[in-house]
């Protein structure tokens, strides 16, 4: 890949990389967002961690990618995300060394993209980061595909986990242009399968949120068997997106886990 080519892509994988506001060397932080979501929900966590570069993650069919078609499925997402990250990881100054952080659906392509990395022989995360969801080897998705879903039944389902303003939902036409992107993911989430493999050679941060309607707490401990190198739960109070709620704590929860890296 040439260098114009892999500075493409990494501009649109990464649209926040040269606005981090972080100082040189710092540990690149990859984020990557729920069902719907796009880089933007990462982009107020920049200039918050002390010595560590928050690198928001744009997948196609949204914001600056809206005329990119979304992906359905894990595999291809996670090969082509992972290309991405690499390189982002080669030309940083920070060593090699990076992390990752993935919130609901989020959290299942970060774990993937982690093994994917290590199926490739990279550079491993110093931390995975994971929230929202309950563990790869447990989660499943119950009720009719959200592919089948009209669009009231779409905006009822965003409504009921919160976090999309109610004036998107209220509008139809902006509903309209986010409908592909969460049908997509959601599509990626219902047809995952969770392939055995040993467990990651790094620590695991878990925040789960009391009153989340995506995550059964038995199903979101089970993270813990994924990991050989430490795992640490966090639990917050608050629904699905509390950790975007309440990020000063989320932030120092982060920066703690991260402090021996920075």
């Amino acid at each position: 890949m040439s260098v114009a080519s892999t500075e493409d892509v990494l501009s649109r994988w990464l649209p926040f990389r040269t606005l981090t506001g972080a100082e040189p060397g710092a540990l690149p932080l990859y984020c990557l967002p729920h069902a719907g979501g796009a880089a933007s929900a990462f982009r107020g966590w920049q200039r918050r961690l002390p010595g560590v570069a928050v690198q928001p993650v744009q997948p196609p069919g949204r914001e600056s990618r809206h005329r990119e078609p979304p992906y359905e499925r894990m595999e291809p997402l996670v090969s082509d995300l992972a290309d991405a990250v690499l390189a982002d990881v080669e030309a940083s100054a920070a060593g090699r060394r990076y992390a990752l952080y993935g919130h609901s659906l989020g959290a299942i392509v970060a774990f993937e993209l982690a093994r994917e990395i290590r199926r490739r022989g990279g550079p491993a995360p110093v931390h995975l980061f994971v929230s929202g969801s309950d563990a790869p080897h447990l989660t499943r998705e119950g009720g009719p595909p959200v592919r089948g879903m009209s669009r009231k039944e779409v905006a009822e389902l965003l409504r009921a986990l919160g976090g999309t303003p109610e004036w998107l939902l209220a509008d139809p036409e902006a509903l309209a242009m986010i409908l592909p992107a969460v049908q997509a993911d959601f599509t990626v989430k219902e047809t995952y399968v969770y392939r055995d493999e040993p467990p990651l050679d790094l620590p695991i941060s878990l925040l789960t949120a009391s009153a989340d309607p995506r995550v059964c707490p038995a199903k979101a401990s089970g993270w813990r068997a994924l990991t050989s190198a430490g795992f640490a739960p966090h639990p917050f109070d608050g629904g699905h997106f509390a950790v975007f709620e309440q990020a000063p704590r989320t932030h120092a929860i982060v920066a703690r886990a991260l402090r021996p890296w920075v």
